[in-house]
């Protein structure tokens, strides 16, 4: 599912990872830990192509993402369902809205996308809350939100940017539950994290990036 070959990526002379080789297999789940600034949000973010890099190839489900042309994006980012940190609900619109309007960025017709949007939003009970707005949300939904606008188009790569930072330990924990039901379903999940309860908590492949380079790569704890 991704492939990182002599990776490298430098900000005005400052280099935030230095020759990564990294693989990735269909229907993992990884992840990916090191301190603040060791370079884990750059590293997704060259995977969905919002950042390229200096140096080295990135390969994700079969296209060598660091050369497609802008105009083809759209198809790299049909494959990949994105969760942020803070969310990035769309405000004013309502929770059935942050869904379908995802879903037809991505072509689905309106009938599909409401139907789609449903569907998934009944799989993580929110269908009661879909014509909420996010500011009327707990935390806890804010964050299933998010996960069912990732979902929503049924990508095969999810990419989750420190997720539980904004949560406490029971919706961490909860959280979890989800990306690993996601996961054994057939999704490759990779999830950016110093969290060291939450890498502690499942026996997943760690990877642990210091300084912008592969310091370790195996089960937590090392």
């Amino acid at each position: 599912m991704i492939r990182l070959r002599d990776l490298s990526k430098e900000y005005d002379q400052r280099k935030v990872l230095r020759g990564v080789n990294l693989t990735v297999e269909t229907g993992e789940f990884v992840f990916l830990t090191g301190s603040s600034g060791a370079g884990k949000s750059t590293l997704l973010k060259l995977l969905y192509a919002a950042e390229r890099p200096t140096n080295g190839e990135v390969w994700v489900a079969g296209s060598r993402v660091d050369q497609l042309p802008r105009h083809r994006l759209h198809e790299l980012r049909r494959k990949i369902g994105i969760i942020f940190q803070d969310f990035k609900l769309l405000r004013r619109k309502t929770v059935m809205e942050n869904l379908t309007f995802v879903l037809r960025f991505h072509g689905l017709s309106p009938r599909e996308a409401q139907r789609r949007a449903y569907q998934v939003l009944k799989r993580l009970g929110l269908h009661h809350r879909q014509l909420a707005y996010p500011d009327s949300l707990s935390g806890g939904e804010q964050q299933r939100v998010a996960i069912a606008r990732a979902l929503a188009y049924q990508p095969r790569l999810i990419l989750a940017d420190e997720p539980t930072g904004n949560l406490d330990a029971d919706l961490a924990a909860e959280f979890l539950s989800l990306l690993c039901d996601i996961n054994y379903q057939g999704a490759t999940v990779v999830v950016a994290t110093h969290d060291h309860g939450l890498l502690e908590s499942i026996p997943a492949r760690t990877v642990m990036l210091q300084q912008g380079s592969v310091h370790y790569d195996g089960r937590w704890p090392p």
